[in-house]
């Protein structure tokens, strides 16, 4: 498959990621579609799911191998999670935390929110519940031990 082969199916899957068309998606990656490439605009297919909070989609792209933490857009958008806790799309968050997306990762390459600023700045209790049971810090507060400390002598 040539390279305008490969982004030409790239842009189909994003579509098809928006608009929720899992059979389609399907075939999209049956034929070589890369789910983690993004669109020309820089949209990854899983990014696209994850704000239209379409966790079967989520699971789907998940699977065929996009990676939970890619950042997505140049600029306007962010990471998987940030985008389904900030519109509180729980079922969609559980999902992606279950496949280890880091609930602490700021978007914007470090410098923005991360997806618990998100869900507190727009209200979204479940979804803060959910990030806070997998280790998302609150805002200001210290984050959690990221290694297992050594077992004390007796």
């Amino acid at each position: 498959m040539n390279r305008r082969q490969r982004k030409k199916l790239s842009g189909h899957l994003v579509s098809a990621a928006m608009l929720g068309d899992t059979a389609h998606a399907e075939a999209l990656l049956r034929a070589g579609a890369d789910p983690e490439r993004a669109d020309r605009e820089g949209t990854t297919p899983l990014y696209a799911a994850s704000v239209q909070g379409d966790a079967e989609m989520v699971r789907l792209l998940l699977a065929a191998g996009a990676r939970p933490d890619t950042e997505s857009g140049r600029g306007a958008e962010g990471t998987p999670l940030c985008a389904a806790a900030c519109w509180g799309h729980t079922e969609t968050v559980r999902t992606l935390l279950a496949h280890e997306a880091d609930p602490n990762l700021r978007e914007d390459h470090g410098t923005g929110r991360t997806p618990l600023e998100w869900a507190v700045a727009d209200s979204h209790a479940e979804s803060v519940a959910l990030l806070v049971a997998a280790g998302a810090t609150r805002p200001g507060g210290p984050r959690p031990a990221t290694t297992t400390p050594a077992p004390s002598a007796p």
